[in-house]
């Protein structure tokens, strides 16, 4: 199974809020495997997407210097079912950030209705805290893959 659960980035203001989309096709192995017969999104690669929006936003504030994990899901609500062939989108706004991390509220919507909201906690872990070297986390290579960058200089202009 794959592990990026957004498909790209529609709207990024640094250091502020992220928007971002995941096309549910039913080709996804989460409906085979996750309650055969009953195709569903699940909550937890739901709550994964907004976590990566949100690092992602957390991470640019810091220049991708850091190493941003997710820390701890302090609420979450979950009001609706995903399906395949609905469109996901993803917006988080940065709520806290710190030294030691960051807090962002999410909201999952499939068209107008919400089918999730979230408040997520990530902490800033040093490479020499996990026995590695580099940033493990976001990469150049993901920012560009997810479209980051033109929202980058989309803000700049």
């Amino acid at each position: 199974m794959r592990w990026i659960w957004i498909d790209c980035f529609v709207e990024f203001e640094p250091g502020r809020r992220a928007k971002a989309i995941k096309n549910l096709s039913q080709a996804e192995d989460c409906f085979r495997d996750h309650l055969p017969g009953y195709p569903i999104f699940p909550v937890s690669l739901l709550l994964e997407g907004l976590a990566q929006t949100g690092g992602i936003l957390v991470g640019e504030v810091g220049n991708f210097q850091r190493n941003v994990v997710l820390a701890k899901i302090s609420s979450v609500q979950v009001h609706a079912e995903a399906y395949p062939g609905q469109q996901l989108e993803y917006e988080v706004e940065l709520l806290d950030y710190r030294e030691e991390g960051a807090t962002v509220r999410g909201i999952a919507r499939t068209e107008a209705q919400i089918v999730a909201e979230a408040e997520i906690m990530f902490a800033h872990v040093r490479p020499d805290q996990i026995g590695l070297h580099e940033n493990f986390v976001f990469t150049g290579e993901l920012k560009k893959l997810l479209g980051f960058t033109r929202w980058q200089q989309a803000s700049k202009q």
